[in-house]
């Protein structure tokens, strides 16, 4: 019965590592029922002495007979007897559950469906546990379903598992481990003793009237627990010591992947939509606020929406390799830019609102060089969206640094002779798009003498020439909705211009994308408000050189978009004069060449980052250098590794300290006798320092060895000189007189007979022994050892815990 119960204990344990994966508790308790079903069901197979393979069955039945009990009790008779409608209510509650399991992503909240999976799945591994341990008596194979319980967090959530929770269900397995021996043992007789015993065993006894007493296993118990305890330690205490290692996935869901994974695939709301239908609100709404360096507003991108299949521009799903995560430092480069144009660095602090509900992406400013942020943020290498799998943006404060790339028009016409170097899927157009389009595109870019001037052209064909206005009753992506959009009606909102030109442009051979996010918002006090109707979508298209730079073709003000800009770049330019280098409107003029208001003067650490950065590069990483961390991480371990030569110096300075002599910890029970001796503390101390260097040297002391005897012996095993001798004789003849005479009369100081003698024992041994016995002395590991065994005797007080027999049930 005891193994039945200890399978129990540890199916229970080990389903504690399913934690993280709900949001309540529900399952803890509806599970544990199921559990002591099992338990129930292996003590009665016990009981009646049925064979192996009646358990699991009976098993099972239990475990039905609670399930019905616990979920569909209304549809059973008695209320735990199946019936024809309870089985097909438990079947319909799993098919929900299986439903919501691939719906939700973990943590998932507890529903009915799937609690009763829960509860089912942690009954099986119980009764598969009970099999193994305590009908085939394979205790260690009970292991493997105990295992496939702690893989289900560790594959589906990103984080490791929580360590108590670990040791939790390593101490359930450690005790099945146990019972499973001793059980054993018990069945063979008496155990031998793998522990160090402080005295000699008795003999075996009898019980009254001749027959074998119980086997004592209290030793094996005791040896279990030390080597039990001592791996979780281990396990739990050796991963944090080694550098972190990222996991290959070998499988399709999750970061990275395609499939549909339950709890570890990011899903990704429809942006077309999220957008319309946040531009459709009767009322703004604030969605995130930002300060930055400079106080300028910024367009926050979302996402990048790369493909275009005829009816819509869609999202290529992200991927955030390990090495990208935010908490790693900077972000991958951003793609195309060159060392050409200027860079600003600003920093941007934005949060988010608690009311912003299901989105996994950041707004970000572009393009983002690195962000500090809580979670498991990841960067999509192509597009530098940031996103997570498990983590929310509602409510997120965090901090970003971007490195704006500042082109003026003449630094962009130079770069069209660079092909641009981006992937295929930037010009790809679907083979049936109307011909009437890419004739228009010809016709507004014709005359253009560079990809730049024709990207210009595409802007103001939408916002000056062509007769668009701005407006929110138009409906449709397809081709039909398109071609209406650019050759009749010409009435659309940001979705319409941003697709229109992007399609545009790559029939001119212009890498373009579509961003949907926010534009920059407005002042509200000193900070920038964000709200629902500034939620926008503009074109993106490349220049080798410069990367992707945003375009607007959107119109702004009061019949367009409000909060929408026109970048700079694409303005037109001033007229040079002879006389004035000032900037025109719009421009942005260097901060040296503006006189300051004290209070808007920015941070000089900013200021000095800033001007440590050449023209064209990224701002330097803030981080710490790998080699940093490198030499940290040695200087700790270093430390760590010191640490017993730092203890064995505080002993012996404290021994020779003038004459306030004082041991630690006597080794040996001559060592305790002279250290009681409260009158004679130096003889005491030069004792216990002299003990430990001999230890150190691989010199030990004899057990019945007198002090006199173990000077005369040094002194003639190592040829001490007359000096030493002296020195070490006179240490033996003081802890003597210390030891037995009535009156040890007057006791010189020792420090110079010690410094003498260890002097002369180190001159003996290898210069690797004396380094040894500097850095890692074993007189010290040996006091360390005894300390550990001494924690591990504390475990010997559950040995007698025990409830005393009467003398009547001692006789029985």
């Amino acid at each position: 019965m005891r193994l039945t119960i200890a399978s129990g204990v540890a199916a229970f344990t080990a389903a504690i590592l399913l934690y993280p994966l709900f949001q309540s508790g529900t399952w803890f308790w509806t599970s544990l029922g199921a559990v002591l079903a099992v338990v129930a069901a292996g003590l009665v197979t016990t009981r009646l002495s049925l064979p192996a393979w009646a358990a699991p069955l009976l098993g099972l039945a239990a475990t039905w007979i609670y399930l019905t009990a616990a979920f569909a009790a209304g549809k059973a008779w008695a209320l735990v007897i199946p019936t024809k409608s309870s089985v097909l209510e438990l079947a319909r509650l799993l098919g929900t559950g299986w439903d919501d399991i691939q719906r939700f992503a973990a943590p998932v909240p507890e529903t009915r469906g799937i609690t009763l999976l829960t509860a089912g799945g942690v009954a099986v591994i119980a009764i598969a546990v009970d099999l193994l341990a305590a009908r085939v008596r394979r205790a260690a194979l009970a292991g493997l379903p105990l295992l496939a319980l702690a893989t289900v967090p560790a594959t589906i959530l990103s984080d490791p598992i929580s360590w108590p929770a670990f040791i939790v269900a390593a101490l359930g397995f450690v005790s099945l481990l146990i019972s499973d021996g001793r059980e054993r043992v018990g069945h063979w007789g008496r155990a031998v003793l793998v522990r160090r015993a402080r005295s000699a065993p008795s003999p075996t006894r009898s019980a009254p009237g001749g027959a074998r007493a119980a086997a004592d296993t209290s030793g094996l118990r005791l040896s279990g627990k030390r080597i039990g305890f001592a791996a979780i330690l281990l396990a739990v205490l050796l991963p944090a010591a080694l550098p972190a290692m990222e996991p290959v996935s070998f499988f399709t869901f999750g970061v990275g992947g395609r499939g549909s994974g339950p709890g570890n695939s990011i899903s990704i709301a429809n942006p077309i939509a999220s957008l319309k239908g946040q531009l459709d609100l009767p009322e703004r709404r604030v969605v995130l606020t930002y300060t930055n360096n400079d106080d300028t507003p910024r367009y926050l991108r979302i996402y990048a929406l790369d493909t275009f299949d005829g009816q819509q521009f869609g999202m290529t799903q992200p991927k955030g390799a390990p090495q990208n995560r935010t908490e790693n430092g900077p972000l991958p480069p951003p793609p195309g830019l060159s060392r050409d144009p200027q860079i600003t660095n600003v920093v941007t602090s934005v949060q988010i609102s608690d009311d912003l509900a299901r989105l996994r992406f950041l707004p970000l400013p572009y393009p983002p060089r690195q962000i500090r942020v809580d979670g498991d943020w990841r960067a999509d290498v192509d597009t530098l969206m940031v996103f997570s799998t498990r983590e929310e943006a509602a409510g997120l404060e965090y901090e970003v640094l971007t490195a704006e790339p500042k082109p003026t028009a003449s630094l962009l016409e130079s770069l069209d002779a660079a092909q641009p170097d981006t992937d295929p899927r930037f010009l790809t157009l679907p083979d049936n798009l109307p011909p009437e389009i890419a004739q228009l595109a010809e016709e507004v870019t014709a005359g253009a003498g560079s990809s730049y001037e024709a990207a210009v052209k595409l802007q103001e064909f939408f916002t000056k020439t062509g007769g668009f206005t701005y407006s929110l009753r138009t409906q449709g992506h397809g081709n039909s909705a398109l071609r209406d959009f650019l050759l009749r009606d010409r009435a659309g909102y940001c979705e319409q211009f941003a697709a229109s030109m992007a399609v545009l442009a790559r029939l001119v051979g212009i890498p373009s994308r579509v961003a949907i996010g926010y534009t920059g918002g407005v002042k509200s006090g000193d900070r920038w408000e964000v709200g629902t109707n500034d939620s926008h979508s503009w074109p993106e298209l490349y220049f080798e050189g410069v990367g992707w730079l945003p375009f607007e073709p959107t119109p702004s003000g009061a019949a367009g978009q409000g909060s929408a800009r026109v970048p700079e770049y694409t303005q037109p330019r001033p007229e040079a004069t002879r006389e004035t280098t000032a900037p025109t409107p719009g421009a942005t003029s260097s901060s040296a060449d503006e006189p300051q208001d004290p209070s808007a003067r920015r941070n000089p650490r900013e200021v000095d980052r800033e001007g440590t950065v050449l023209p064209g590069e990224l701002p330097p990483d803030d981080s710490m250098p790998l080699i940093a961390q490198i030499g940290i991480g040695a200087a700790a371990l270093l430390l760590f590794l010191l640490i017993p030569a730092g203890l064995r110096l505080v002993t012996r300075n404290r021994r020779v300290r003038s004459l306030g002599f004082k041991v630690a910890q006597p080794a040996d029970e001559l060592t305790a006798r002279v250290a009681s001796n409260r009158s004679h503390t130096s003889v005491a101390a030069a004792w216990a320092e002299l003990d430990d260097i001999l230890y150190d040297y691989g010199m030990a002391r004899g057990a019945s060895e007198t002090p006199r005897a173990l000077a005369r012996r040094l002194t003639q095993q190592y040829e001490f000189d007359a000096d030493s001798a002296a020195a070490i004789a006179g240490i033996a003849s003081a802890v003597e007189r210390v030891l037995f005479a009535r009156d040890a009369g007057r006791i010189e100081p020792m420090r110079k007979d010690l410094r003498k003698v260890r002097q002369a024992l180190a001159a003996t041994t290898s210069r690797g022994r004396r380094v040894r016995a500097v850095l890692l002395p074993p007189s010290t590991l040996r006091r360390l050892r005894l300390l550990g065994e001494r924690l591990l005797d504390g475990f010997d007080l559950l040995e007698n815990i025990r409830l005393r027999r009467t003398a009547t049930q001692k006789g029985a």
